[in-house]
């Protein structure tokens, strides 16, 4: 909790209520005695109870205000580069466990399993402007593709940084503690950026020439 800022007591406290009991269940009341403030600072921070979790839901998404930002590229950074920039901001923003939060993860579950209005905002504020960025980048990489085909590349490179966030207790389930402990955002960022570099032909295929081979050979 940060006691020096009420907003933000607030808007932790509204999220890990929200994230434990659902929209409806959850009162404003429990709310502001969890973040030791009073309904009327509710009223003037975000309104209403909606407001509230709206703000709460762009949290559970991008965290405090996007610890890693998109870096501001100089005229003339090429492409490539800036790809690979956007995917490990896309990384570190989303698996960094020094800075997420367990409510965070359940927060965005229970919004993607019941979309609310908070859905459509959450898009609008945080989602479409990276969107957008990534669309020029793979744009100027990939001028000759129709514009569908360059949408779909992009939701399967954020799909990657996305699942690692979402999917982290299967994961871990799966490959193991002590395996899962090295999936770092740094070495996940730069598996994904290998992976989708190798698959729209910026680098040669991972599995070497003979799988460039049996391409061919298709």
């Amino acid at each position: 909790m940060h006691a020096d800022d009420p907003r933000q007591r607030l808007l932790e406290a509204a999220a890990e209520e929200f994230a434990e009991k659902g929209f409806k269940a959850a009162t404003v009341k429990a709310i502001t005695d969890r973040a030791g403030a009073n309904i009327a600072a509710v009223n003037y921070y975000f309104r209403d109870k909606e407001g509230l979790y709206i703000e709460a839901v762009k949290a559970a998404c991008c965290g405090q205000s996007m610890e890693f930002p998109l870096p501001d590229w100089p005229a003339g950074t090429s492409p490539t580069v800036k790809l690979a920039d956007f995917i490990r901001a896309e990384v570190h923003h989303l698996v960094d466990n020094n800075r997420r939060r367990p409510w965070q993860r359940q927060l965005m579950m229970q919004e993607l399993a019941r979309p609310t209005p908070a859905c459509a905002e959450l898009v609008r504020d945080v989602i479409r402007p990276r969107a957008e960025v990534i669309a020029g980048i793979l744009e100027e990489l990939l001028p000759d593709l129709p514009k569908s085909k360059r949408t779909l590349i992009a939701h399967s490179i954020v799909g990657q940084c996305v699942f690692h966030r979402l999917a982290q207790p299967i994961v871990s389930l799966l490959v193991g503690e002590e395996e899962y402990r090295s999936y770092d955002a740094g070495r996940l960022a730069e598996h994904i950026i290998d992976f989708s570099f190798a698959a729209i032909g910026l680098r040669p295929p991972l599995g070497g020439k003979r799988v460039a081979n049996e391409r061919a050979s298709r």
